[in-house]
């Protein structure tokens, strides 16, 4: 997907589109994560803004459902103080069959700086990026099975968070993987950021055979995978992408990779316990895990608007 040189940077080597976590340097990964840091806090402000996107229009362009990250993408696109446009896919022209360069070039005309684009086909976000001005940034919000990393990198703040850093961690991700832009995205930062082992477990069915090349360890037994585990990412079964019988039931997926109270104390007394949403309460996670004291699945919301200000920050102040 990437070419010789990194579509996501210039040629200086600085940010210009967010398209993957695959293939960016430790330096950039961690200027997002602290450049987040300095963000959190204005959570906290009596006015939640600051000016540094200023006379510039974002345009959410969502051709999939989305609840947390397109809310969050317009929170904090307005929390720079950006013109936000949210198009209505159903209702624009791309239901009357134009394609997607077109809406493009169409919403460039209207001086768009930023598009935050969601597509269900794989490198959509791509395909854009290199078509666009060089004075206009790109920022997947989720193409296809390929890559979520927005939400890759706010797993990595959160991860930081509450564990300082990534050099002694374990980290089990679990579940549909086959599907999971999350998991692709989550697994090349956490490489990249030095995380000596990731395990990633699930059924047969819905972990890809090629994924030890990626550097991590796959398996198939959750209670073997969850011993001494610092860090656990339960990620949602995609129902909506399976094609043919991958799983025999959710009550069966619930007993042999759910995630209870008895499974999450074979882990260091200290995980914390994160999921990307939508959460299946009682299929992914029980109620009890999800409601406990070691879930960080809300703070991960709130992490998210200040990592997705800085993304946006960041690439705007850059050129191609």
């Amino acid at each position: 997907m990437l070419s010789k040189r990194n579509p996501q940077l210039n040629k200086n080597g600085e940010l210009i589109h967010l398209l993957s976590t695959e293939g960016l340097p430790n330096a950039i990964l961690t200027d997002i994560l602290d450049t987040a840091q300095r963000f959190v806090s204005v959570n906290d402000r009596e006015v939640k803004k600051v000016p540094l996107l200023r006379g510039k229009s974002v345009f959410n362009l969502f051709f999939e459902n989305s609840t947390r990250t397109r809310t969050t993408f317009e929170n904090a696109a307005k929390r720079l103080s950006a013109d936000v446009i949210n198009l209505d896919i159903g209702k624009s022209s791309a239901s009357k069959g134009e394609s997607l360069i077109d809406t493009i070039d169409n919403l460039s005309a209207m001086g768009a700086d930023l598009f935050v684009m969601r597509h269900g086909e794989s490198g959509a976000p791509y395909l854009i990026a290199q078509h666009v001005a060089p004075h206009v940034h790109v920022v997947n919000a989720g193409d296809g099975r390929h890559a979520h990393p927005t939400q890759g990198m706010l797993d990595m703040y959160t991860i930081r968070h509450y564990k300082g850093d990534f050099s002694n961690l374990t980290v089990v991700i679990v579940g549909d993987i086959l599907h999971s832009r999350v998991a692709r995205s989550d697994i090349h930062a956490l490489t990249t950021l030095g995380c000596p082992e990731v395990r990633v477990v699930g059924p047969k069915t819905l972990v890809p055979d090629d994924l030890a090349g990626m550097g991590v360890r796959v398996m198939h037994d959750l209670d073997e995978a969850l011993k001494g585990a610092d860090v656990i990412i339960m990620l949602r079964l995609q129902n909506e992408r399976m094609n043919g019988a991958l799983l025999p039931s959710a009550a069966e997926y619930f007993e042999r990779f759910g995630l209870t109270e008895k499974r999450l104390a074979l882990a260091q007394p200290d995980a914390i316990v994160m999921h990307p949403g939508p959460v299946n309460r009682g299929v992914e996670i029980a109620s009890s895990v999800l409601d406990g004291k070691q879930a960080v699945v809300l703070p991960q919301v709130t992490f998210g608007i200040a990592v997705r200000m800085a993304v946006m920050s960041i690439v705007a102040g850059n050129e191609a």
